[in-house]
């Protein structure tokens, strides 16, 4: 009996001194710098528009298809993700040096891009400056080529 007495009483008493804290007549005052926000947590979100260079410097945004460079061609891209630090698809790959294994049945491949490269000023947009192919199907010498392309990127 005597602990919920003691209880009771310690709750009072820390709901008094919390109330008259409040009871300022002048009402509440909040004194100090304003918290800013945390600024959100994973991968950064690139918020330019985003492209990627065809063997022909042509700028492409999430392309279905295109020529990767003179005997490399991507064909039915899927995105996985566009726009971050890295672009990631799944499609198929063909090119001159497979024939004819893979003149109607394209290479099954992994794409991803990465080294992304802004520009900075009034029209600011970003490129993708490096692929990286992968499949099983690709002989040694190609998957060694194929591992780390340099893409065209403009002058900024």
């Amino acid at each position: 009996m005597r602990s919920l007495t003691a209880t009771a009483c310690a709750a009072a008493f820390t709901a008094a001194a919390l109330l008259s804290g409040c009871s300022d007549p002048r009402g509440l005052r909040v004194a100090g710098p304003a918290v800013s926000p945390s600024p959100p947590s994973g991968p950064a979100q690139v918020t330019d528009p985003v492209y990627v260079s065809d063997a022909a410097r042509r700028p492409l945004q999430r392309p279905a298809s295109f020529v990767l460079k003179e005997s490399v061609s991507l064909t039915g891209l899927r995105w996985l993700h566009w726009g971050e630090t890295t672009a990631e698809a799944t499609g198929g790959l063909s090119g001159g040096w497979c024939r004819p294994d893979c003149e109607n049945q394209p290479y099954p491949v992994k794409v991803t891009l990465s080294g992304l490269t802004r520009q900075e000023g009034r029209d600011r947009v970003a490129f993708y400056s490096r692929a990286t192919l992968v499949s099983d199907r690709l002989p040694p010498e190609k998957a060694a080529e194929l591992g780390r392309v340099s893409l065209h990127t403009p002058e900024f």
